[in-house]
């Protein structure tokens, strides 16, 4: 049975946030009151969550990034329950093909490439034994590569060992995580109200005091959480914070997206396949296969792209393709007055990276960690707003780096993209890369030295020479060690099962053929 829900609670300081109103469910509602609920205790804010079955969300079949896994163990998620009620897989990295050139591919894995020597990283002495001639390709130090390729997977297991340091993420129904995790928040207290907002009331301050659904219902909060999608409706609408548009370095304005059947394997990998002008997707779940196009309206017209995508499924399509506008960039601010954006809501970046939870997720973990008062300080938004900024922006950069270091002229739209001006703060990261190969992480930036240093490789970057701290090893030892990691690995991967027989073996796979259905 269902608890009771939440009611305001009796603390008695007048500085505490009493009401938490969140608009919009989706990926983005759910995930911020499951976790708000889950932290904050009965004895926190009484949430509400606004949503309207009559409005659509975006979630088309999602593939994430490891971090999930610390946003599921947050909320005390069983890892076996939730692959099986979201009929998911696991992920070890992506496949890009046609990128760099058509005809050619590579992998961006999860994990690490090898493990640094002391002081010297581990890129360091590959790009000297490279140029050397005493190195073997990159793939051959990666086990979430090898592994991918040959469609096995495991989760990590005990011991300083290639199994013992596996990185993985998932793909899952997104639609299906939505309800597991409403059903978790409407368990621990959250109350859902079914409608449409029919205006936003605004307090004398400016700051909003509540939403009139068009029932005549009104809802106050204290703290409102937008995640309205696209639309913005409390941040951007109602509280007029304006849009940094990232077209001109990220030109992809749409997207179609279609499921179809399941055929053959299942492979532990997303795929990213380009075209000329963008790419497609493949996420493979246990019930079926997400497919996607993400195209330039400039380059490509819908009907060519809807063409396009239906041609290239593994199965038949399961429904009809589905259309997406969208706009990359993001809000200039996530956090104005008493609302903070989630989502769509605060703003875009393409999928390419599979990042789109990961921002949702980041934005609930600052949240927490600056839960506001009835004051809602200045110096909190400014940093929450300044933290996230960079988030985006360090997102931003990495999904650039695939458009720009390329050697594709085939189309205008990869002539454009190859000569464009980038970022500064990517210019750097390219100009370090092709004088010594160095590779960095700023800060707690999302994308380590592993996924900078397989697509600046895979797309075909050339370092002039090599860091030379990795002269503080010999020759001969260098390349011994090297060839010791490739053998280790290669022999790891023998001790994996098959995909398919791990999530059967394991708990893991779908409990009924009903679910297939879903």
């Amino acid at each position: 049975m269902m608890q009771q829900p939440r009611t305001a609670p009796q603390h008695g300081d007048p500085a505490a946030i009493g009401r938490i109103v969140i608009l919009g469910g989706g990926t983005a509602g759910w995930m911020a009151a499951a976790a708000l609920s889950r932290v904050l205790g009965r004895d926190g804010p009484a949430i509400t969550l606004v949503e309207s079955d009559t409005i659509g969300t975006i979630g088309v079949g999602e593939a994430t990034i490891p971090p999930i896994q610390a946003f599921n163990a947050l909320l005390g998620i069983d890892e076996r329950e939730f692959v099986r009620e979201t009929n998911g897989t696991f992920k070890l990295g992506i496949e890009f093909v046609d990128w760099r050139r058509p005809g050619h591919r590579y992998f961006h894995p999860f994990g690490t490439y090898g493990h640094d020597f002391g002081a010297i990283p581990f890129e360091a002495i590959w790009q000297r034994m490279k140029q050397a001639g005493r190195a073997a390709p990159l793939d051959a130090y990666a086990l979430a590569t090898q592994a991918a390729a040959a469609n096995r997977f495991t989760t990590p297991r005990p011991g300083n060992t290639p199994l013992g340091h596996i990185g993985y993420a998932y793909h899952f129904d997104a639609g299906l995580y939505a309800r597991f995790l409403r059903r978790r928040a409407e368990a621990q207290g959250v109350l859902r109200h079914e409608g449409q907002v029919a205006s936003v009331e605004r307090r004398d301050d400016g700051l909003i005091a509540g939403l009139v659904l068009e029932d005549g219902t009104r809802i106050a909060g204290d703290l409102f959480i937008d995640c309205s999608g696209f639309r913005a409706l409390l941040l951007g609408e109602t509280l007029g914070v304006g849009f940094e548009d990232w077209g001109h370095w990220l030109p992809n304005d749409r997207a179609i997206a279609v499921p179809s059947a399941r055929t053959g394997a299942l492979t532990p990998y997303t795929r990213s396949t380009a075209h000329g002008a963008g790419w497609q997707w493949r996420i493979p779940l246990q019930h079926r296969t997400g497919n996607g196009i993400v195209y330039a309206s400039t380059h490509l017209s819908d009907d060519e792209a809807t063409a396009r995508l239906l041609a290239g499924l593994d199965g038949p399509a399961l429904a009809e393709p589905r259309s997406i506008r969208f706009r990359t960039g993001r809000r200039t601010r996530m956090w104005e007055g008493n609302c903070i954006a989630l989502g769509l809501a605060g703003g875009f970046l393409e999928p390419l990276e599979s990042t789109s939870i990961h921002l949702i997720q980041v934005g609930i973990a600052r949240m927490l960690e600056m839960l506001p008062t009835t004051a809602f300080e200045a110096a909190d938004r400014r940093r929450y707003n300044r933290l996230m900024a960079e988030e985006y922006e360090d997102i931003r950069d990495f999904i650039i780096l695939h458009f720009h270091a390329t050697d594709r002229d085939d189309t205008c739209y990869w002539r454009d993209l190859r000569t464009m001006t980038v970022p500064e703060t990517l210019q750097d990261r390219l100009d370090i890369y092709r004088a010594t190969g160095r590779i960095h992480r700023e800060g707690e930036a999302l994308f380590t030295k592993t996924s900078w240093l397989a697509v600046m490789d895979g797309q075909g970057l050339s370092p002039r020479g090599f860091d030379p701290i990795a002269l503080g090893m010999a020759g001969e030892e260098a390349a011994a060690r090297l060839a010791h990691i490739a053998t280790v690995t290669r022999k790891s991967l023998e001790l994996m099962p098959d995909h398919d027989a791990f999530l059967r073996q394991h708990g893991y796979a779908m409990a009924t053929s009903a679910a297939a259905q879903r």
